[in-house]
């Protein structure tokens, strides 16, 4: 690392985590976790970016894998409006909500900036290509050193994830996105970063649906106000019914209460 790269990571926060249901988040806002991603692949330094929400949460909860993907990871950043809520009940606030989606173009701007290199793995078909190519268009100095859109059930063939793996490993890209959602993606960037350890490693979800106007992104007003899901959920009810309305919303609910009475603990041991 010369003397450039130790200036960016001394002018990195400390860092700091707040637990809030059996996983520990990051104390960042968006920009934070920009620099320390850009400053991370700049020295050569691989890392993993997950961002829970409620529904990883949920599954976490239940004894998932994931537990321990997000207790290994180098970034856990809140993506959902519920975690930040949960935070301040509890009286130990996150600064903002940090969505996957938003770090997809943050980071691909910064990476811009900064000579790095980005891959982008996942998606429906051709969101992938066309993420990238709205990108170039929009920051030109940004290099796509990939694309690739994983057919359905490519984890189980033989040589699906290792064909992946192969792919990135030939491009070397200094940052890679991922959108699968989970618990695929987290198990697709464990595997991958065994093989490229140099790479970071962002799960974005759909993301790059989103990105290449294939499906409704939320307006800023529904971000904001944690409904973001209901517009998902009108796009895919078939889908998403079950997952919001009877894994996620109870699930919530449940969240915020214990926060509530944590939070209320903690201001009467004052």
């Amino acid at each position: 690392m010369d003397r450039h790269d130790d200036a960016r990571e001394r002018d990195l926060p400390a860092r700091v985590r707040l637990p809030l249901a059996d996983v520990e988040i990051d104390v960042l806002t968006e920009r934070e976790a920009v620099a320390r991603i850009v400053a991370g692949a700049t020295s050569g330094e691989g890392g993993l970016v997950v961002t829970p929400n409620i529904d990883h949460l949920r599954q976490i909860n239940r004894g998932s894998w994931l537990g321990s993907v997000y207790a290994e990871a180098d970034l856990v950043v809140a993506d959902g409006m519920p975690l930040i809520w949960a935070s301040q009940l509890q009286r130990t606030p996150l600064p903002e909500r940090v969505a996957g989606s938003h770090l997809l173009h943050s980071v691909a701007e910064a990476a811009g900036v900064a000579g790095l290199s980005i891959f982008l793995v996942g998606g429906k078909p051709g969101a992938a290509a066309e993420t990238a190519r709205r990108f170039q268009a929009r920051w030109p100095d940004l290099e796509v050193a990939g694309v690739l859109c994983p057919p359905m059930g490519f984890e189980r063939l033989r040589d699906g994830i290792a064909g992946i793996a192969d792919a990135i490993a030939e491009a070397s890209p200094d940052i890679v996105f991922t959108g699968l959602g989970a618990p695929k993606q987290d198990y697709l960037n464990v595997a991958l970063r065994q093989r490229v350890p140099k790479a970071w490693y962002i799960g974005v979800g759909a993301s790059f649906d989103m990105a290449a106007g294939m499906v409704q992104k939320a307006p800023p007003w529904a971000e904001k106000a944690g409904v973001e899901w209901v517009v998902r959920l009108v796009q895919e009810p078939r889908r998403m019914a079950r997952r919001y309305l009877v894994e996620d919303l109870p699930f919530a609910a449940r969240l915020l209460a214990a926060a509530a009475l944590a939070g209320s603990r903690r201001e009467v041991d004052r």
